[in-house]
């Protein structure tokens, strides 16, 4: 009933027949493998761009922190003796017109207490921003940074 020509189009004889249009295995696996190089670098590229900001972030944060500290010793006298009196009013505080800071300002952008002494070496308090690593020393990312520097 309906025959068509057009079918042997679709399905023309194998004899003689050129290839078959398209990618080969090895192309598909050269294109995937590149396609991984250039998101490995990607992925490093902004894995550092994101170090980077969070370092200068926790320098900022390091220089407003300091002002709060400031603020807080313009208040009451003298520094205070631990960063958390920042938060919360300390016996003998008599004028104490805090919370001085946000819970959240006392950790740097990885999460790591900023370090306080009172007194301290380089001036009447330090402050300390210890980078990513959180420990003292280090170098790039993980370098320390002072209120006094």
């Amino acid at each position: 009933m309906f025959h068509s020509r057009g079918s042997d189009l679709l399905h023309p004889p194998r004899a003689g027949r050129p290839a078959a249009a398209g990618f080969t295995l090895l192309e598909m696996l050269a294109v995937i493998v590149l396609i991984g190089i250039v998101g490995t670098v990607v992925v490093s590229q902004v894995g550092r761009n994101v170090d980077k900001g969070k370092y200068g972030a926790g320098k900022a944060q390091l220089a407003t922190l300091a002002q709060d500290v400031e603020a807080y010793a313009l208040d009451n006298g003298s520094p205070p003796a631990q960063l958390q009196d920042l938060l919360q009013r300390p016996q003998g505080a008599v004028n104490w017109q805090g919370p001085y800071a946000r819970a959240g300002a006392l950790r740097d952008p990885w999460g790591h207490a900023f370090g306080y002494a009172y007194p301290g070496e380089h001036g009447s308090y330090d402050l300390v921003f210890y980078g990513q690593d959180g420990q003292p020393g280090g170098e790039g990312y993980s370098a320390d940074v002072g209120n006094w520097q």
